[in-house]
């Protein structure tokens, strides 16, 4: 029982590291308004990070599952409840005429991100349950993932007026979701079949990949582009890719 508690308490005091990082980085841009071009090279660099890690962790684990059904019935669902979300999030912003009060939320984006930590959590209890040496090395990759999603959430929302306090809120709720995903993951490599896992990875591949071509990226895009920024999503890409080799 002792072991155990340890154990958690391993657990846990990793799995805070990532949501540290992650209210640092969406706070950071609250005290100083980044320029537009900075604003850009973080969602390239997010953007980046968030495609390795589809490519790094999620894909290998579903090709190592090798179940092609729950692959094609996940990432369905993924597509299809990401496009509903973008479809009733357009239809809101026309309702309220583009206002840009802070009232309106980017939830496409929101429930996107969610997913992503949801996901990360999930691999990173899924690491501990397979050692602690793995569970440690991805909580390090894991955070420098949740910076830059910070200051990705960070931009956007202070692009549209929120104030520090409504971002903070929506940063703690992240940083939830993040543990309880942890614990899932943890819970589930010991208590659920690989299908459900499967599931599982295919949704949030798909969510991911949303959150990329369709948020992350078409927001970078919408100032003038330079091939710097282009190069920041590279280099998101790589840095988690090495870290991913690292592990």
């Amino acid at each position: 029982m002792q072991v155990n508690q340890l154990i958690s308490v391993n657990i846990l005091l990793f799995a805070v590291v990532p949501v540290i990082l992650l209210l640092i980085g969406g706070m950071i841009v609250t005290w100083k308004k980044p320029t537009v071009a900075l604003q850009s090279t973080i969602l390239h660099f997010a953007a980046g990070v968030v495609f390795s890690v589809v490519a790094v962790e999620l894909l290998p684990d579903m090709i190592r599952i090798h179940d092609t059904t729950a692959i094609i019935i996940g990432f369905t669902l993924g597509i299809s409840a990401m496009l509903v979300i973008k479809w009733y999030t357009a239809r809101l912003e026309l309702k309220m005429g583009g206002s840009n009060d802070g009232k309106l939320l980017p939830w496409g984006m929101l429930i996107a991100v969610g997913i992503d930590l949801l996901l990360d959590g999930l691999l990173l209890g899924i690491g501990f349950a397979a050692g602690s040496k793995e569970g440690t090395l991805l909580a390090l990759a894991l955070a420098m993932e949740c910076l830059s999603l910070g200051l990705a959430v960070g931009t956007r929302l202070t692009k549209l007026g929120s104030s520090k306090s409504r971002l903070m809120r929506i940063l703690l709720i992240f940083g939830l979701v993040f543990l309880l995903g942890t614990a899932g993951g943890f819970f589930m490599l010991h208590f659920t079949g690989e299908k459900v896992l499967e599931l599982v990875l295919s949704f949030g591949s798909a969510a991911l990949l949303f959150l990329v071509t369709e948020e992350l990226l078409v927001e970078a895009h919408e100032e003038k582009d330079s091939p710097f920024f282009t190069a920041a999503f590279f280099a998101g890409f790589l840095l988690f890719m090495v870290l991913g080799l690292i592990i």
